[in-house]
This record gives C-alpha cells, structure tokens and sequence, in this order.
C-alpha cells in the first residue's frame, strides 16, 4: 500500500518538486500538507506540523521542505510520533541538530532520510564511477545564480542560520563528496556578508582533499543570465566535468551522461525513502553541513554592499 505522507513547507520548492514528484509516484499518497501562508487543494491543510500530527495520525511519513531553520523542532516531533521522515537540504540549522535526529530515528525504529538531491542528478553516479582507481590532481567548483530568481523574496534565507550562497552551495558540495574516494577539508575561505544581512552572498573555499590536491570552490547569489553549476576535476589520465548541477557529464570535452527530464533528481528521491522505509534503514551523511559549517568558522569575513531581497 502507497506511505500516506504529509508535507511540510509549502514554498517554491515544494511546488515545483515535491508536489509533481509525488503525484507521479504510487508508493505515497500525499494526503496532508502544513504551512503557515499556504496551502494545497485536494489534500488536508494545517497550520503547523504538530496540528497535522496530531489530526492525521495515519500519516506514515513526513517530508520537510522548510526554511533549515525549522527542520529540527519538525523532524522531532514526527519521528516521536513514529512518522519516517525525509529532510530537506540544508539538513539542519546546525551540525549537533542533525546527529541528534540520526539518534533519535534509531531509538524509535523510523527512517531518517536527510537528502542532498543533487547527488541524484543523471551524471553524477558516472563521475562517481570514472573517478574510480584515478589520481586526483586538481579541481574547481563554480557555483553561480541569481538568488532573485531562484528565491524570489525570501529574506530567511539571509537570516541567522538561512546560509545565505551556501543553500546552493551546500549541493556543489554534496556532489563533491560524492564522487571524491578522498575526504576533503576546507583549508581556508572568504565569505562575503552584504553590510545589511546575516549571511555570505558569495564564498570562496580552498578545499584540500587528504592527500594534499587542492579543489577551489566560487560561490555566488549575483549571478545575472546563465547560471553556472559547474565541477571541474581534473586526474593524472583525464577531465571531467559535471555541469547543469550535476545533470550532465563530459569526460575530456566529450559528453558522457544527461539528466533524463522523465526521471529527475526528486523522483529519484521519492523512490530511494520509498525504499529505506522498506527497509527500515535511515541514510545520513552531513559530511556537506560540516564542509559549510568549517567554512563558518575559519573564514575569513569581508563585507560588501547591501542586498535587498
């Protein structure tokens, strides 16, 4: 039978990802969604996560499509009420946020599913498989949008724990470990604050993987026209390189792998919970979190002119 699932957090990117992934997928019906400014026809609406708990008892599972900064008091109150939970990126506001939510799923036996949704892009799975048995000798990341596009008046994202450039950052990242057989470390990093917000619009990292290559990341939220989500590595016997997020791949200028629109990155998502339900098994790796969260704490600040969202 379909997981009848509630989702919480009705914004941009529930509309334009969860809600047409899940219509197209019969292992869930959604069946109650929760938000405070919105809502979804056809489904039952609350206010908050717990009045939909508490009203819907027969929810098997939850997804949590909230600003970061809720994700916490959310996925703790659905895991003790022995809901599967699926979290949204970035997983938490803060890295002892998501090791205590790993703990918790365990203790009551529910699935923690805390997604990085660019790693389910087409070409990742093949840059992961090249690089395979291959010496890393360099790489670059340039990640680069236009944050009045893709998050149309949303301040929180500014605020105090909203990570500013990081939110799409974060996945440049979550591909990177992906495919790296190394661990990397951030050896040193700029973060651009605008003099009126809370957050870096732009971050530059010198990440270092364990055996000392250097990968230089470029982030940033001003990016006008054609947006870049691009990374670059390069090996003693050949390039790759990920583009479009990770949808399409080339290996020495030839292309590789494409994302197929039929079956996308969040597709792809609903199936793998799907299958961890299944299987009683959560999937957690903050490796990511705790890249942006370094950045955080060694980098160093400069500030820039005011952005108005």
């Amino acid at each position: 039978m379909a997981l009848k699932l509630g989702l919480v957090g009705i914004g941009k990117i529930a509309r334009d990802q969860h809600i047409p992934a899940l219509s197209g997928d019969p292992r869930f019906e959604l069946v109650a969604c929760a938000s405070r400014n919105a809502r979804v026809d056809g489904v039952a609406n609350f206010p908050d996560v717990a009045t939909m708990l508490a009203e819907v008892p027969a929810l098997d599972a939850i997804s949590i499509c909230t600003p970061p900064q809720a994700h916490f008091d959310a996925a703790l109150a659905a895991l003790r009420a022995g809901k599967h939970v699926m979290l949204e990126k970035p997983p938490a506001a803060t890295t002892r946020q998501i090791g205590l939510l790993q703990a918790e799923a365990a203790r009551h036996g529910r699935t923690l599913f805390q997604t990085w949704h660019s790693r389910f892009a087409g070409g990742v799975d093949a840059a992961r498989d090249w690089l395979k048995g291959r010496t890393l000798t360099g790489g670059t990341i340039t990640w680069k949008e236009d944050v009045h596009h893709w998050h149309p008046g949303q301040q929180w994202i500014f605020d105090a724990g909203g990570l500013g450039v990081f939110d799409p950052g974060i996945n440049a990242l979550s591909v990177l470990t992906e495919v790296l057989a190394e661990e990397a470390v951030v050896h040193k990093a700029v973060l651009e604050f605008p003099e009126n917000q809370q957050a870096p619009i732009a971050a530059q990292l010198d990440l270092r993987t364990e055996s000392g290559v250097r990968i230089d990341a470029d982030f940033d939220f001003r990016q006008k026209g054609e947006q870049t989500w691009d990374v670059e590595l390069v090996t003693t016997t050949g390039r790759l390189r990920l583009s479009h997020g990770g949808g399409a791949l080339e290996i020495d200028g030839q292309p590789v792998a494409a994302d197929d629109a039929l079956a996308g990155e969040y597709p792809r998502l609903y199936a793998r919970f799907a299958e961890l339900c299944a299987a009683g098994r959560s999937e957690v790796d903050w490796r990511p979190f705790q890249l942006v969260a370094d950045a955080f704490l060694i980098g160093e600040r400069r500030t820039v002119a005011a952005h108005h969202v």
